[in-house]
């Protein structure tokens, strides 16, 4: 869960690759494209005017195909990559035009990365690979060996401490990749492709072992993707790249009901809806009715109106209680009965709002629409079938 507080700020970022970076830059600056620009200088626009802003606590994707940009901007945040021009802000300070001693001391306390081929020390045990960045700032050996295991209890590999890594699997030794980048208590995490060289399976797991990790350690993470599906499992908000820009920034429901342009769309295509869709995206807003306030005669007005065949009430806490149909409420009014209790149904199906659709459809064998609940459990309106129905089968 991000605090909507900005970690980091990229503004206006430029990269270009080759020894005459200013003459391409001026080019840039005047309109020239990347192949217009290789073409007159040889130079090679690898960034061009990025402007993103990461929340504290968000899981930020960067996705693309190969020559994006997307690796060089992530290694522009730490600096493993200079920037031709714009500004890197993590929190309030430039570190784009900071000194290499200052880069250092940020590399070493503010962030971390995560390497798609883990990166270890083939001769060192687990546990001395997860202590190396706390031994490179001068911490003591009993308290980076008692951060290093607990963060491997944190990932689940702390049996394995002693072993070295050619004892483990790949999936299990890209947990040891992340407990290194946990032990140095960083705020910010950079991973570039960490789950590509994994077999599928243990790729899925890696991924959900992530999301296990961000609920409960809530760090800022920029993750480097190739692949739409892994986007859209892990991501708070993605930002998809094309020839060194941005096309879109967007939570994954927005990319797929919302996309920018054709290149989006292409992305999408393939994407099963019903898996990224959540009941909150396609609820309908309807005004329930409220316990011990509203009357029969002016909830079927209401009804009436709205052309609903049911609507739900609700207590004072805004809490689903009941759901009452069109032809109760019909007879009730008939017979001057203003008791909602006893014309209420209180056996009816809710989800919670980050449901993703394809979790809801077991909910409409009672024939009802699925009340939707937000985390304190209020309500927040109604899912349709049809709605559902026609969400995920949209192109």
């Amino acid at each position: 869960m991000t605090n909507n507080k900005p970690i980091i700020r990229i503004e206006h970022l430029i990269k270009i690759y080759g020894d005459k970076p200013r003459t391409a830059l001026k080019l840039f600056r005047e309109g020239g494209t990347r192949d217009s620009i290789l073409q007159s200088t040889g130079q090679v626009l690898g960034i061009a005017d990025v402007s993103v802003t990461i929340n504290k606590g968000e899981l930020f994707v960067i996705m693309g195909l190969s020559g994006s940009g997307k690796s060089t901007l992530v290694r522009c945040i730490n600096r493993l990559i200079n920037p031709t021009s714009g500004n890197i802000y993590l929190e309030e300070e430039d570190i784009a035009h900071v000194d290499e001693n200052r880069m250092r001391e940020i590399r070493q306390t503010k962030v971390s990365m995560v390497f798609q081929r883990f990166g270890l020390f083939p001769h060192k045990t687990v546990a001395d690979n997860v202590e190396y960045g706390l031994k490179v700032r001068g911490i003591g050996k009993a308290e980076r060996r008692n951060k290093a295991l607990s963060t491997l209890e944190v990932v689940g590999l702390s049996q394995w401490a002693d072993y070295l890594p050619s004892s483990l699997s790949g999936g299990m030794q890209q947990r040891v990749g992340l407990a290194r980048a946990l032990a140095t208590d960083a705020d910010i995490l950079l991973m570039d492709e960490p789950f590509s060289a994994l077999d599928p399976l243990i790729r899925r797991e890696m991924q959900d072992e992530l999301l296990r990790l961000q609920k409960q350690l809530q760090k800022t993470i920029v993750f480097i993707s190739h692949d739409i599906h892994e986007a859209l499992k892990i991501g708070d908000h993605i930002g998809v790249m094309k020839d060194g820009y941005i096309v879109q920034i967007g939570t994954p429901e927005e990319l797929i009901s919302q996309p920018a342009d054709d290149y989006i769309r292409a992305f999408i295509q393939d994407v099963n809806r019903a898996q990224v869709l959540t009941a909150s995206s396609i609820a309908r807003k309807i005004t329930p009715l409220v316990l011990g306030r509203d009357s029969t005669r002016g909830a079927l007005t209401e009804m009436v109106d709205y052309n609903l065949q049911h609507l739900y009430v609700v207590d004072k806490y805004s809490k689903p209680v009941g759901v009452v149909n069109k032809l109760t409420m019909e007879a009730a009014v008939q017979q001057e009965s203003e008791d909602l209790t006893s014309l209420m149904q209180t056996d009816f199906p809710t989800v919670e709002a980050p449901t993703c659709l394809e979790n809801t459809f077991h909910l409409y064998k009672q024939g009802i629409p699925v009340a939707v609940v937000d985390e304190e459990g209020q309500f927040a309106g109604v899912l349709e079938y049809s709605d559902v129905l026609a969400s995920i089968g949209q192109k």
